[in-house]
C-alpha cells in the first residue's frame, strides 16, 4: 500500500469502478473475523470453542468502535508526530474526512475514492489483527482483561505501527530505511503491500509475547488437547481464503493490473503452501492431515501478504511452498521451548509473516536479489521485520504486565478445567445430554481421536 494525505485528492473525480471494488473488498475482508472465529473454534476442544469464537467477535465489537473514534486518525491523519503516529483527534470520529462543506465525498487521491471506503477497509484491517492473536490465548484468560487489551493494545501498537508503515511514518519510504526521488516517489524503500509487518509479524509476536506471560494451559504437554471439530476449521479456512482476496488484491485501492497480479499470486501461494505443508507431515508423520491442509492454506496467505505486487506467479509459488513446510515444522517448537501457543499464532502468523517480509529482498521481480538486483531490498526488509519484533515485543510486554497487574489475566483453575465457555459466558457450544450420551461439559466421546498437531510423546504423556 501506498497512501497520501486525503487533502491531496479533494479536486478530483470519485472513480466509481474503484469505490465498487473497494466496497466489496472491505465487505470480504470484514467476512475474514467469523471466518477466523470458525478456523480457530474448531481446533479448539469443545468446551471452550465458543469463548474462542467470542473472542474474535469481541475484538470486532472493540475495535470497530475505537477505529471510528481515533484508530483512523491515528493511523493516517495529515499531521505525524515524529513519524510514529498520526495526532489522534484531527479526524477524530471521522469528523473532516467524510464530506467537504458542499456536502460531496472527500476522496482518498489514490484510486479517487471516497475516504469513507478507504477508512472502512483498513477498519477491517485493524479488527483482524487483534483477532488473530487470541489464539495464542485459548481456555485461559478472562474475557473481560481480553476486550480491555484489546482496545489498548490496537490504539498503541497496531495503529502507530500502521502509521510507520503506510502512514508515511519512520517504517515507510520517506522513514529510516527508504529515499524518496524529487518529485515524491518512491527511489528505494520497504515493501509490505497488504500487512506482513503491519499484521501478521505484528499479532504473531504479540502472541508470543502473551502466551509467555499468561501461561501454559492446566495440562499442556499432558493432557490430550485435540481439535474438536475438523470440518469447522477446513471451513474456517475456505472463509479465510475467500476473505482474503480482499484483503491483498484490495490493497491496490483500484480495479486494475496490480489488483489481478495481488490476485493470482494469493492463489498460487496458498495452493504451494497447501503441498509443502502436507509433504512435511508425510515425511515426518507419515500422514497428510486435514489440519495440515488448513493451516497450510492460512501459512500461504500470510506470507504472501506482503509479497503479493512485487513476485512473479512463478515465485509467489517458490515463497508459498517454502511458507508451508517452514510453518509446518515451526508448530512443533512449542513443545520444544515450552510456551503455550494454543492455536499456532507463532507458529503460523510470526513465522510465515518474518518470511513472507523477508523474502521479498530475494523474489521480488525488480529489487529482489534473486533477480539480480543486489541485497539492498533484503536488507531494508530484514531491517523493517526486525523493527516490527522489537516494537511490538516491547509494547505487548507493557500492556500485558500491566493488566496482569490491574485486572489479571487466568480465569480460576477449577472453571478452566471444566470449561471456560460456562465460566465465562454460561453457555456451552454442543448440548450432549439432548442426545442421551457425552460428557455435561462436552469432552470428545471416549476412544474417538480427533486430529491434532500434537506430537505422539506429547498427546499420550
Amino acid at each position: 500500500m501506498t497512501y497520501v494525505s486525503l487533502a491531496a485528492a479533494e479536486a478530483s473525480t470519485l472513480d466509481v469502478g474503484n469505490t465498487a471494488w473497494m466496497l466489496t473488498s472491505a465487505a470480504l475482508v470484514l467476512l475474514m473475523t467469523p471466518g477466523l472465529a470458525l478456523f480457530y473454534g474448531g481446533m479448539n476442544r469443545s468446551k471452550s470453542v465458543l469463548n474462542m469464537m467470542m473472542m474474535s467477535f469481541g475484538a470486532l465489537g472493540v475495535v470497530g468502535v475505537i477505529y471510528v473514534l481515533w484508530g483512523f486518525s491515528m493511523s493516517f491523519g495529515p499531521n505525524s508526530i515524529g513519524g510514529f503516529f498520526a495526532n489522534p483527534l484531527d479526524l477524530f470520529g471521522l469528523n473532516g474526512a467524510i464530506n467537504d462543506k458542499a456536502g460531496d465525498p472527500i476522496l482518498w487521491s489514490v484510486g479517487n475514492i471516497p475516504t469513507a471506503v478507504f477508512a472502512g477497509f483498513q477498519l477491517t484491517f485493524a479488527v483482524i489483527t487483534v483477532a488473530l492473536i487470541s489464539g495464542a490465548l485459548s481456555d485461559r484468560v478472562k474475557f473481560s482483561t481480553w476486550l480491555v487489551f484489546s482496545g489498548i493494545w490496537v490504539t498503541l501498537v497496531y495503529f502507530p505501527l500502521a502509521h510507520m508503515v503506510w502512514g508515511g511514518g519512520k517504517l515507510s519510504a520517506a522513514g529510516w530505511f527508504g529515499k524518496l526521488a524529487a518529485d515524491g516517489s518512491t527511489e528505494y524503500g520497504p515493501i509490505d503491500f497488504a500487512g506482513g509487518t503491519v499484521v501478521h509479524i505484528n499479532a504473531g509476536m504479540a502472541g508470543l509475547v502473551l502466551a509467555v506471560l499468561v501461561g501454559k494451559r492446566v495440562g499442556f504437554g499432558k493432557v490430550p488437547m485435540r481439535p474438536h471439530n475438523v470440518p469447522l476449521t477446513m471451513l474456517g479456512a475456505g472463509i479465510l481464503w475467500f476473505g482474503w482476496f480482499g484483503f491483498n488484491a484490495g490493497s491496490e485501492l483500484g480495479a486494475d493490473g496490480v489488483a489481478a497480479l495481488a490476485w493470482i499470486n494469493t492463489a498460487a501461494a496458498t495452493c504451494a503452501a497447501i503441498l509443502g505443508w502436507l509433504v512435511v507431515e508425510k515425511i515426518r508423520d507419515g500422514h497428510a492431515t486435514s489440519i495440515g491442509a488448513a493451516s497450510g492454506v492460512v501459512a500461504g496467505l500470510v506470507a504472501i501478504t506482503p509479497a503479493c505486487a512485487a513476485l512473479s506467479p512463478v515465485g509467489s509459488l517458490v515463497l508459498g511452498a517454502v511458507a508451508g513446510g517452514l510453518c509446518a515444522f515451526a508448530v512443533g517448537l512449542k513443545y520444544k521451548l515450552g510456551y503455550d501457543d494454543s492455536l499456532d499464532v507463532v507458529g503460523v502468523h510470526l513465522v510465515a509473516g518474518l518470511w513472507g517480509t523477508i523474502g521479498i529482498g530475494l523474489l521480488a521481480t525488480d529489487t529482489g536479489l534473486f533477480y539480480g538486483s543486489g541485497w539492498r531490498q533484503l536488507g531494508i526488509q530484514t531491517a523493517v521485520a526486525l523493527s516490527a519484533v522489537l516494537f511490538t515485543a516491547v509494547m505487548t510486554t507493557v500492556i500485558a504486565l500491566a493488566l496482569k497487574a490491574v485486572m489479571g489475566w487466568r480465569i480460576a483453575e477449577d472453571d478452566e478445567v471444566a470449561g471456560i465457555d460456562q465460566a465465562e459466558h454460561a453457555e456451552s457450544g454442543y448440548d450432549f445430554g439432548a442426545f442421551g450420551g457425552g460428557s455435561r461439559f462436552g469432552h470428545a466421546p471416549a476412544g474417538s481421536t480427533p486430529l491434532s498437531r500434537e506430537p505422539a510423546e506429547e498427546v499420550n504423556a
